[in-house]
């Protein structure tokens, strides 16, 4: 580790509205007092990376192919990272820590980016030279650091049900279900159908690691709970959240929620919806593409997720593109970042990667509307969602999450005492 990297983990964080936001963190070099790299001159051009979550859609190949076609002095090669999102993490830091140019553009959670903007991980950027003002407000607030641009949204996400549309319907179920008692009671129909032999009724991803926190915290914010309150405070030790864990926990021990899917990753979860064994499943938008490939082709929608009392609250997710601090070629870089993040290109991601758009437009647009039916419940998800914890120490915070959500999944302890326990490891985060 070096000493930059030591004195910026020796910053504090404190908790805010919007999650938990940081606070000062004052380094000696570059950034002089404020913690802030300061704008790179972008010079030098020539071949780079891009380094990203292995694509299964194949998409992202597709577009650097079409920027190597146009720029054969300049091309960019996809260093594909894992599929999981704690190893992808991992790597991309420990680059960071070593200040390897193995990497050269970096495809983020939308939650890293303050994490690697305060370790001077990544260049600030030039926002007049990008146009934040045509995409979606919630989505362009990931991509700052003290309101400075240190990213660009590549795609957003906002979790959605998808739901046996087929089955429901065959089981008498008009409408697909805005609570989880909704949820069940359909499910309780649809498990009297021949077809529905062996089949579970919902799953998400519950394994421990960054989809847990995803999930806990859906679940939470859908039964009217917070995981901070509005001062930014931890307050997840409430009657609210347990109500939410308690949805989870309970849902496992009478099999709504099948108990292998205590090891669903995002792919886990939808290989058994695309394979017939869920009648809901939440996940995100990119699954809507390769599900149109699969035996439940026609077969399926999209709604919003359900809460306790009515509609339920997603997690803000999402990936923006930032430049190592450590890369050559910046100028290339740059412009590769514009190419990848253009209007263009993010119609392209929506089309053959079902990929939410950061570009407001395109949700309105009734010509892809009529292609992608599940477009205006993506604004909805996306405008509502709650942002995760935009912390120095995202990893801390994100873990004792992890750690005591599955405690409660798996039967370890109860949900009050997750909850208890939680709210006693976020207080002592915020208080370093």
């Amino acid at each position: 580790m070096n000493a930059r990297t030591s004195r910026v983990l020796q910053c504090s964080a404190v908790l805010v509205a919007a999650g938990l936001v940081l606070t000062a963190c004052g380094s000696s070099d570059d950034a002089g007092s404020s913690g802030e790299s300061k704008s790179p001159s972008f010079s030098g051009r020539g071949p780079i990376t891009f380094a990203a979550a292995k694509d299964s859609s194949g998409v992202v190949q597709k577009v650097i192919d079409s920027w190597n076609k146009q720029h054969p002095k300049e091309k960019v090669t996809f260093v594909q990272l894992p599929s999981d999102v704690n190893q992808q993490r991992q790597q991309m830091i420990q680059n960071a820590e070593t200040k390897s140019d193995a990497y050269t553009v970096l495809s983020l959670d939308a939650v890293w980016t303050s994490e690697f903007a305060a370790h001077q991980w990544i260049d600030q950027l030039p926002a007049a030279q990008f146009p934040l003002d045509e995409m979606l407000k919630p989505v362009v607030e990931t991509t700052k650091y003290r309101d400075k641009l240190y990213a660009v949204p590549q795609s957003s996400d906002g979790g959605l049900l998808y739901y046996r549309s087929d089955l429901l319907k065959k089981a008498g179920v008009s409408a697909a279900p805005t609570t989880w008692a909704q949820m069940q009671a359909a499910c309780a129909k649809i498990g009297k159908l021949p077809e529905a032999k062996g089949m579970s009724c919902y799953a998400g991803q519950f394994q421990k690691y960054e989809g847990l926190t995803v999930n806990f915290s859906e679940a939470v914010n859908s039964a009217g709970g917070v995981v901070t309150d509005a001062e930014g405070k931890p307050d997840v030790d409430t009657p609210a959240a347990k109500k939410g864990l308690d949805f989870l926990v309970d849902s496992f021990k009478d099999g709504t929620i099948p108990k292998e899917a205590i090891t669903y990753q995002e792919e886990e979860g939808r290989q058994a919806f695309q394979s017939g064994k869920l009648a809901f499943f939440r996940s995100w938008p990119y699954v809507y593409s390769l599900a149109e490939k699969s035996k439940v082709k026609g077969r399926f929608e999209v709604a919003p997720l359900p809460g306790l009392t009515g509609a339920g609250s997603s997690t803000l997710g999402g990936h923006n593109v930032a430049l190592s601090s450590f890369a050559e070629n910046k100028a290339t870089a740059l412009d590769f970042i514009k190419f990848f993040t253009d209007h263009d290109s993010a119609t392209t991601f929506l089309k053959e990667g079902s990929a939410a758009p950061p570009y407001a437009d395109l949700y309105d647009d009734q010509v892809l509307v009529k292609q992608y039916p599940y477009l205006p419940v993506l604004k909805k998800s996306i405008l509502n969602a709650v942002p995760r914890p935009r912390v120095v120490q995202y990893g801390d915070v994100s873990s004792a999450i992890q750690q005591e959500a599955y405690a409660a999944l798996n039967g370890d302890k109860s949900s009050a005492q997750a909850l208890k326990d939680l709210q006693e490891a976020l207080q002592k985060l915020s208080a370093q």
